[in-house]
């Protein structure tokens, strides 16, 4: 022991200190004394034995504590018999948890960001937290308890004496001194821990950045942006528009000691870390995705042994004596020993209800299967015939029916299919047992009386139908039901040949159930072959405490012992959760000759042994351990036999074996009376296992796995070892593979199932020169392991539990068992978790699910995710991408109350597993990402170009109708000044009505005809100039509600040369955040004066506007609302076309203000082109509902009607809020023919009246009079919300093709406008095609390149073409950065040449620079005369096959999104939108989400519209979406309420001003989530 730093002598310590020692374990793990009250009393305890530790702080020793020899055999801990609440004791491996312990040990404290959850949501637990201990842990009913056996080394197997508790006290408690170290702080992050355990370290020890080299990027990328030449424009928040230089200083303007940011900062730091295993970059070039091919490591073991050689098992002796069926043995003991004892029942008391004789059962038998056969009908057919599969429900404590009900289906020749009894009509995996039961063709199902009163029941008092069952008769077989067959009646059952005896169920690693057939001729050769092997005589009794349903409490409780005559002592699950001991008592008080049971059984009654003396075992010959082929299940064995050789059990009678639902029985440990060779262990690295190689232990001693063998091969068999992956080659004698079995007594097939079949029970092995073995095909058992000496099979895990993660291999089962051995007393609610892999971006994820106690706080919870991470990279080398915690007991159950594996798995994929607790390290296991995009030094313009005619690409433009052909150029000077045309209206048709302002009742509120809005813009002149005192060029904001005020202002305005800039109003609910806006625009505009109505002028000076802007410094405020008839002496007329008329501003989404400047020809000239593309005239009625604020909803608004005369019916969209059908009751009650909206009003109208429209019919809103409906906006047309629009409002009589976008942007409010076919135009036919749609692949989209696909090819995104190119307007697509044109289909930014383009920027800095790039750019090559307007949008432009009105072939223009708003990312360009919409398809309860980056983190915001408790789910969603979809690691999820993502009135997100509110911690999130 010296190497342990620790003069410890192995003395053992006097028996009553061992006693108090157990007990204080006990009441630890119970929670009757704390961690810290625990440590005290233990350190009392041993103080005289090891005088040493005292006084040396347990961290450092655990810091400088070699990891040395580790223990063998385990002793176990003597206990008191209060077993029911400490169930996961049994869980606790003291080499195993010492291993973790000392792994965990290495890391050094590192600080992780724990996520911040809202208070509301901590509290939310199961419904039953505190549940009786009913179900017990992981008894998953396959056997694979998972038990930490241990990870132990080779040396020190002789000191097995000392008692492993021992070793704890030796290196002091490492895990408690960390436990009570986190205080909770009030910021929610744990506090700097001072022992060196608690380290959040490992987690992402390796999740790796460095800057310096090509990394796998979480922070590449906005290094150079891309768009370091698109300038500043004002910048709202001081923030520099080419953001990126180096963004950690500030946080783009948000200080970095805000609590988020500090987090994001503890996030980045720990990602810097080098990952440890540095993978061999190779890239195979798939188009432009390069996803890296794991590369075996060539350092990895490999096989070095010879082939292996196939085994063969003893020959099967059948003795002439034997009887030569199953039912001929049973018939013949009812006939010679009628009252020979066959079966006895016990209940929960353990006391025997009944003992079920020979005789019994041979009559009870032939009764049901009389019945069976002949008194069922149904329309005077008998119900079943000889061969039909019929269910048997029977509770796992009615033995004595299942086995009559068994016996009568055999002799009435129907193949029984035992399933479990459905509790509930949705128990985990019903559905699929209903899939088995349908495809069996089953239509009777057999029960108890009491059984069925349990079930449970439809409304007519049936049965009720279970989801996914086939309708089933259900037969009670109780005695009275069943009719007495005649004397001489006896049935024909022929029970030898191949014909299927019995089905058993069997579900899959993906949940699935399938049946396996079992012939007569099988099932009799199991039979012998169990016989033979665990030399089974007459008479002999055998307690079982298995399930008697299926496997080996079938084959050995039902089955074998029939044919010898054996009485079985049946002990039901229930007795033994009450009494974990009575089947030892059972064993003691019939002196049964063997017992089967599973390791949980073995170690449940360690733990309620003590002050049982009298218990005696000595009559055991045979302990089967069935589940002994779990590689956890030695450290019971060990423990059991430590504990119980002094109560007469004999080491030799401990028999692991192996089976599987395919192979039946697979190998079992003889006693040496039967000539088993001595039992072995083996100690294998947990490393060469992963690579699928058996080495003895490395220097790494913490991780390996110790195995016991499972004894030899059936008599009658023969195995090989066949490799896991493709063709079933031979193992060499080193190497791990799926063990195959050849012989008479395996299962059949799967039942209807050709193709698997064929690939399970009718494998070939072939030598490595392809040459088969055998003639007879091999049964694939599922199970891993080797032949070790003496021809003793191991086994080291199960093909269901094995996750292939890159190249290595890991079992579910191991992880399982680390995972419990790191704290697991005081965490885990009873053991239970759950490991299983998912499928994500190629390759196997691992995901960790466990149940946490009720009582476990945030902290604790946080500190054991982040310890068992560290613990699991240690021992097994591999991340963790998933782990959750789980309130206790919602996982879904098995049916003997262990977790169901692929139902919690299922769940975790649909998002309903509701944990309260999550961490994803992606960045850590995700090694397979492409690589990053290394920028091509780029092509210069002018080879561009040749490039494109050599390929015959033209050069991408296009434009709409020339304006000169149009239009006689004279009315087009008249109408130079929008002042002009206005007083020329009001003289030619005075009463010729403009607008209609309609309220949200749908009355009109105020209307202008062209003369009453000629006079009130004469009184806002006159105001002007006397009150405001202005000047002609004066600026005056305009702060007014949508309405016909609005309009009067601006034209008042031009009336006096004033310039007019409208601002939206601030919302008296919102002061604090919508009045700054109005502040910054009036001052940012230089305005001198403001114009308002009279309620808004006395908000603008309130208190209440004081707290949040300084009042003092308005310019003049005047209150337009009364203000004198005066006419104004004469009307301004500007000097020349090109004076500023307007100026628009708006805040991008991008959160930077921009004003522009609109010269009065600009103003006509949009007007004109407005005017003819979508014919108005006098004569026409339009209704709009947009915002007049900026843009084309402001020029619609406030300009066209007065330019064109026709009418506009005005619904401002704030109306919608309280009656969403305003909008199209106006279009309907007006019969507009052209009506315009936004995107948000498009979403009001179809999220609020989806289910109305029946009811609008009703009030006669009919919209067939629409020829077009027009979405203003300035992105890519969100082509689903349009069509969802159409397909909703079809039935109002709204036209399929009505529906189409326009594109505007700051450089030019219209670009793009789709009229439909209207007026004379379509008279003739000359109207524009309609607007069509081209599928692009999104990948290709990364790289800034199109590739067209067809609609619904993978990763296809559909864009629909923006609309027709207005007359006048010249388009042209250029590349961002040479800004040379580009060819047909070729992505750039978008160029605009009109004579409506905005002037320039006006900003208050006067950065001319600004409007020198963007309002007058030219190309670099070819056409270099031009001057344009760069549009800072990408998109392209693409000829069609369809011809335009002047007979040219169509050139559709496509926009893809801002290049403001694109994310930079592993030098890729990716559109949030795209990354969106992936995200919201995730889940159902995903109502909204917006993405942003922040120092190169990808934050994704989702708004949950669901329960709180289920906002966790969409953590790992979310992630998975977003790897999948996008190839990109989330960084922080963030998940809030719905309404948190600003959204302006276009309808657009305003990401900026999300992502500064998540920065400044003012979201109020539910949950944030930090990747790791």
């Amino acid at each position: 022991m010296a190497d342990r730093g620790c003069p410890l002598e192995a003395a053992p310590l006097p028996a009553e200190v061992l006693e108090s020692l157990a007990e204080l374990e006990l009441e630890l793990s119970e929670g009757d004394i704390t961690q810290k009250g625990y440590e005290k009393k233990r350190a009392k305890l041993l103080a005289r034995y090891i005088p040493l530790i005292q006084g040396v702080d347990p961290c450092l020793q655990t810091e400088n504590r070699i990891p040395g020899p580790l223990l063998t055999a385990a002793p176990s801990k003597p206990q008191k018999s209060r077993a029911t609440n400490s169930r996961d004791e049994r869980f606790r491996s003291d080499v195993h948890t010492e291993a973790v312990q000392a792994a965990l040990a290495k890391y050094k404290e590192r600080k992780v960001p724990m996520p911040s959850k809202r208070r509301s949501v901590l509290v939310h637990s199961s419904v039953e937290t505190c549940t009786p201990p009913d179900t017990s842990s992981a008894s998953e009913d396959e056997g694979s308890l998972r038990r930490p056996g241990r990870l132990t080394s080779t040396l020190l197997q002789s000191h097995s004496s000392i008692e492993p508790w021992l070793d704890r006290v030796i290196q002091g408690s490492s895990t408690s001194s960390s436990a009570s170290s986190t205080s909770s702080h009030p910021g929610g992050r744990p506090a700097a821990a001072p022992s060196a355990t608690t380290a959040l370290a490992g987690l992402t020890a390796h999740a790796h950045i460095d800057l310096h080299s090509a990394p796998p990027d979480v922070t590449t990328g906005l290094v150079e942006h891309a768009h370091c030449e698109r300038p500043q424009v004002a910048c709202v928040r001081g923030i520099p528009r080419g953001h990126g230089r180096n963004v950690l200083e500030t946080a783009d303007g948000v200080p970095v000691n805000s609590r988020v940011s500090s987090k994001i900062q503890q996030l980045l730091n720990t990602l810097k870390r080098p990952k440890r295993p540095p993978l061999k970059e190779f890239f195979v070039d798939d188009f432009e995705e390069l996803l890296e091919v794991q590369q075996p490591d060539p350092n990895q073991p490999k096989p070095e042994g010879d082939q292996m050689a196939v085994l063969k098992g003893e020959p099967l002796s059948v003795g002439t004596s034997g009887p030569p069926s199953l039912l001929a043995a049973l018939q013949l003991w009812a006939t010679t020993q009628p009252k020979a004892p066959c079966l006895t029942a016990l209940d929960t008391a353990g006391k025997a209800t009944c003992t079920l004789t020979y005789g019994k059962l041979w009559s009870r038998s032939l009764k049901l299967a009389y019945t069976l056969l002949n008194k069922l009908t149904s329309k005077n057919e008998p119900l079943l015939k000889p061969g039909d599969r019929v269910a048997l429900v029977f509770p796992n404590s009615d033995p004595v029916m299942f086995m009559v009900a068994f016996y009568g289906c055999l002799l009435a020749e129907l193949v029984p299919v035992p399933i479990e009894v459905p509790l509930t009509r949705k128990d985990a995996g019903s559905q699929q047992v209903g899939f088995l039961l349908g495809s069996c063709g089953v239509t009777l199902a057999l029960t108890t009386d009491a059984c069925q009163k349990g079930l449970p029941k439809a409304p007519t008092g049936e049965v009720a139908t279970f989801k996914g069952w086939p309708p089933l008769s259900w037969l009670v077989i109780d005695g009275k039901h069943l009719t007495k067959p005649p004397k001489d009646w006896y049935p024909l059952a022929q029970d030898t040949g191949s014909g299927t005896a019995y089905i058993e169920y069997k579900t899959s690693k993906e949940g699935s159930t399938v049946g396996v057939t079992v012939s007569h001729s099988s099932l009799l050769a199991q039979c012998q072959a169990l016989t033979q092997a665990c030399g089974y005589m007459e008479a002999e009794t055998l307690t079982n405490v298995l399930d008697f349903k299926r496997d080996a409490g079938l084959w050995h409780g039902v089955l074998t012992s029939v044919m010898n005559r054996m009485h079985v002592i049946s002990i039901p699950y229930a007795l033994m959760k009450v009494n974990p001991l009575s089947w030892i008592q059972k064993v003691c008080s019939y002196k049964a000759r063997a017992a089967l049971v599973k390791s949980r059984d073995m170690h449940w009654s360690l733990l309620a042994q003590r002050g049982q003396r009298d218990v005696c075992l000595s009559s055991l010959r045979m302990l089967i351990v069935a589940d002994g082929a779990n590689p956890w299940s030695i450290s019971s064995c060990d423990a059991f036999l430590n504990v119980f050789q002094s109560r007469g059990l004999r080491p030799e009678v401990i028999c692991p074996c192996a089976s599987s639902p395919e192979a039946l029985t697979v190998a079992i440990r003889r006693p040496p009376d039967l000539g088993g060779p001595p039992p072995r262990k083996a100690v294998l690295s947990m490393n060469g296992l992963s690579y699928g190689v058996i080495r003895v232990d490395t220097e790494e001693k913490l991780s390996v796995l110790t195995v016991q063998d499972v004894g030899q091969v059936m008599p009658g068999a023969s195995a090989c070892v066949v490799k896991v992956d493709g063709a079933p080659y031979l193992c060499k004698t080193d190497e791990i593979g799926e063990i195959c079995v050849n012989s008479v007594a395996t299962g059949t097939a799967y039942y209807g199932l050709l193709g698997i079949t064929k690939n399970v029970f009718e494998t070939v092995p072939v030598t490595a020169d392809g040459v088969p073995v055998s003639d007879r095909p091999f049964t694939r058992t599922g199970l891993l392991g080797f032949i070790g000496p003496d021809n003793l099979v191991f086994v080291v895990g199960k093909l269901d539990g094995l996750m292939v993660v890159g190249v290595r291999r890991h079992n579910a089962d191991d992880i399982v068992a680390t995972a419990l051995a790191v704290e697991p007393m005081k965490f885990v609610y009873r053991g239970r978790i759950a490991v299983f892999s998912v499928t994500v971006l190629h390759d196997e994820r691992i995901v960790l699910v466990a149940e946490q106690r009720p009582d476990a706080s945030e902290e604790d919870s946080f500190q054991w995710m982040s310890r068992v991470l560290q613990a699991i990279d240690s021992i097994h080398q591999v991340g963790v991408y998933c782990l959750a915690l789980v309130p206790a007991n919602t996982l879904p159950k098995a049916p003997l109350g262990g977790i169901h594996i692929s139902e919690t798995k299922q769940r975790f994929l649909e998002g309903t597993l509701h944990p309260c607790n999550v961490l994803m390290c992606p960045h850590t296991c995700v090694t397979n990402l492409p690589k990053p995009r290394q920028k091509q030094p780029e092509v210069g313009p002018a080879s561009m170009i040749v490039g494109n005619l050599v390929a015959g690409k033209r050069i991408a433009q296009a434009s709409g109708r020339e304006l000169a052909h149009l239009e006689d150029s004279d009315q087009a000077r008249k109408f130079l000044f929008l002042a002009d045309v206005l007083q020329w209206r009001a003289h030619t048709t005075p009463d010729h009505p403009l607008f209609l302002l309609l309220n949200a009742k749908g009355t009109v509120t105020s209307t202008a005809t062209c003369i009453q809005l000629h006079k009130r813009a004469e009184r806002v002149a006159a105001a002007l100039m006397e009150k405001g005192r202005l000047d002609a060029g004066d600026h005056v904001a305009l702060v007014y509600p949508p309405g016909v005020d609005l309009i009067a202002a601006f034209y008042g305005c031009l009336y006096c040369g004033c310039v007019p800039v409208t601002v939206r109003p601030p919302h008296p609910q919102n002061l604090g955040t919508t009045l700054p806006t109005v502040k910054m625009i009036v001052e940012v505009s230089k305005s001198a004066c403001v114009l308002s109505t009279q309620a808004i002028t006395r908000l603008l000076k309130s208190k209440e506007a004081a707290a949040a802007v300084d009042v003092r410094t308005w310019p003049t405020i005047l209150d337009t609302d009364d203000i004198p008839k005066k006419k104004v002496a004469s009307i301004f007329r500007p000097p020349s076309p090109d004076v500023l008329a307007y100026l628009d501003f708006s805040v991008s989404t991008t959160g930077i203000l921009a004003g522009v400047k609109m010269s009065h020809a600009a103003t006509s000239a949009l007007c004109r082109s407005i005017k003819l593309q979508c014919e108005l005239y006098p004569s026409r009625q339009i209704a709009i509902c947009l915002d007049p604020y900026c843009g084309l909803g402001f020029a619609l608004w406030c300009l066209c009607s007065v330019y064109s005369g026709h009418q506009s019916v005005l619904v401002p969209p704030l109306e919608l809020e309280s009656n969403v059908s305003l909008w199209l009751s106006a279009v309907s009650q007006y019969k507009a023919r052209v009506t315009f909206c936004s995107y948000s009003v498009m979403e009001m109208c179809t999220k609020g009246l989806g289910a109305q429209t029946g009811a609008l019919r009703m009030k006669g809103v009919n919209l067939s009079c629409v020829r077009t409906c027009m979405v203003v906006a300035e992105e890519r047309p969100r082509i689903s919300l349009t069509q969802s629009f159409s397909k909703l409002f079809k039935d109002l009589g709204l036209p399929a093709r009505a529906v189409s976008t326009t594109f505007g942007c700051r450089v030019n409010v219209a670009i793009c406008l789709q009229p439909n076919r209207l007026g004379k135009l379509a008279e003739q036919g000359t109207a524009g095609p309609d607007p069509t749609t081209v599928y692009v692949d999104m990948r290709a989209l990364r790289h800034d390149r199109v590739r067209l696909v067809e609609r619904g090819s993978p990763h296809s995104l559909p864009l629909m073409e923006s609309g027709k190119i207005l007359p006048g307007v010249k388009v042209i697509i250029a590349h961002t950065e040479t800004k040379g044109p580009l060819g047909d289909s070729h992505l750039g930014e978008i160029w605009v040449s009109s004579p409506h383009n905005a002037t320039g920027y006006y900003t208050v800095y006067g950065e001319e620079t600004l409007h020198a790039d963007h309002f007058s750019a030219r190309l670099s090559f070819g056409d270099t005369q031009t001057i344009w307007a760069r549009t800072g949008y990408l998109g392209f432009l693409r000829r069609t096959e369809l011809t335009d009105a002047s007979g040219e072939r169509h050139d559709a223009l496509y926009v893809v999104g801002s290049l403001d708003e694109t994310l930079e990312l592993r030098g890729m360009r990716y559109h949030p939108i795209d990354i969106e919409t992936s995200v919201i398809r995730a889940h159902r309860s995903i109502a909204e989400c917006a993405v942003f980056t922040w120092t190169n983190l990808l934050v994704v915001v989702v708004e949950l519209d669901g329960l709180e408790q289920d906002a966790l789910d969409l953590v790992a969603l979310v992630t998975n979406v977003v790897l999948e979809e996008h190839y990109l690691v989330v960084g922080v999820v963030v998940i809030v309420d719905p309404g948190v993502i600003p959204i302006n009135s276009r309808g657009e997100k305003q990401r900026m001003h999300l992502r500064d509110g998540f920065l400044a911690d003012q979201l109020d999130p539910i949950y944030v989530a930090y990747n790791m």
